[in-house]
């Protein structure tokens, strides 16, 4: 019988862990104010947030200023061979950088997990390289 009485001091820790750990409030909404995983429109059918909200915003504004490049100064869409061997216009090397960016995201997300502010200086690393030397 004293044998079993270290494990009696173990009953009770359950109970003390949720109370320190506060397991009465996971539930409950916590308004803090402005939050970039909150939906902005609750009932629509997709979970737009702030955050997809801006990454969709930058790729059309980067498609609209390429587009107005190639139309209104460059016309030719400047054209060049790098070192990929490719020839590419503008708007190439932009989509070789948004796919290009994607994997680096996945990639990090799979291999590291979050959060993802190193994958996205490597990012904007690969899409200097690319406009640079592509």
């Amino acid at each position: 019988m004293l044998r079993y009485l270290p494990l009696l001091l173990l009953l009770p820790s359950p109970a003390l862990a949720q109370a320190a750990a506060g397991w009465g409030n996971v539930g409950q909404q916590d308004s803090a104010g402005f939050s970039w995983t909150d939906p902005l429109w609750p009932d629509f059918w997709m979970a737009w947030t702030p955050a997809t909200l801006a990454v969709f915003v930058g790729i059309f504004s980067a498609i609209l200023v390429i587009g107005l490049l190639e139309v209104f100064w460059l016309r030719d869409g400047l054209e060049r061979k790098g070192v990929l061997g490719l020839t590419t216009t503008l708007g190439d090397r932009l989509f070789i950088t948004l796919l290009g960016s994607a994997y680096i995201f996945l990639a990090w997300l799979g291999f590291v997990g979050q959060p993802i502010w190193t994958p996205l200086f490597i990012a904007i690393g690969w899409g200097i390289f690319v406009f640079w030397k592509v």
